[in-house]
């Protein structure tokens, strides 16, 4: 796609973008509208969190909500290097509620190495389920259950080691030990 992009001084010429990548022309150094705000930046926002997710109706919800958290305080008077800047400290934020909420885990780095060429593969809903049924089925029972407390019925390790009986330190004890093994099963591949 090659197209001319007009700045009030002057016109300039776009080349072809890669594959899978579209190519949204701006006007001089800032944004004409939210919609090119959005336009310009929603595949590498997308792209960027099916990386880090790997799951697309997650990624696609959380690219929606970086959009969001951005529109009120994001200026649009901003030079399209701040409104990128800011979209990804957004992404960044929102990446890490997203990974404290599901996971207790944050990850809050974002390189510019994170931001992929080409969308990358993403496993269906319905494989995925059957690739964490497949490895919950190779657990031992109190791993496999302290497991689907924790993560699938999301109990807290309170509530989960009340359920078991056990302690609360010992809950993290086997959840530590459960998330090691199911691991070591996902990368050897369970059959």
């Amino acid at each position: 796609m090659v197209g001319l992009a007009e700045s009030g001084r002057r016109a300039r010429t776009v080349e072809e973008p890669g594959p899978g990548r579209e190519l949204w022309l701006v006007s001089g150094d800032r944004y004409s509208s939210w919609e090119a705000v959005y336009r310009d930046n929603v595949t590498w926002v997308y792209a960027l969190m099916a990386g880090k997710v790997g799951y697309r109706p997650d990624a696609e919800d959380l690219t929606a909500e970086v959009f969001t958290a951005a529109l009120k305080p994001l200026r649009i008077s901003a030079t399209v290097p701040e409104v990128r800047a800011y979209l990804k400290a957004t992404a960044r934020t929102v990446l890490a509620s997203y990974w404290r909420t599901r996971m207790g885990r944050e990850i809050t780095t974002i390189d510019d190495n994170d931001l992929p060429e080409d969308l990358p593969e993403i496993t269906d809903g319905a494989r995925a389920e059957k690739q964490v049924q497949e490895v919950l089925d190779q657990l031992p029972d109190r791993y496999r259950r302290i497991l689907e407390l924790r993560f699938l019925q999301s109990l807290s390790v309170r509530e989960a080691a009340a359920d078991l009986g056990v302690s609360v330190a010992n809950a993290k004890v086997l959840q530590h030990r459960a998330i090691q093994m199911a691991a070591q099963l996902s990368e050897r591949g369970v059959r």
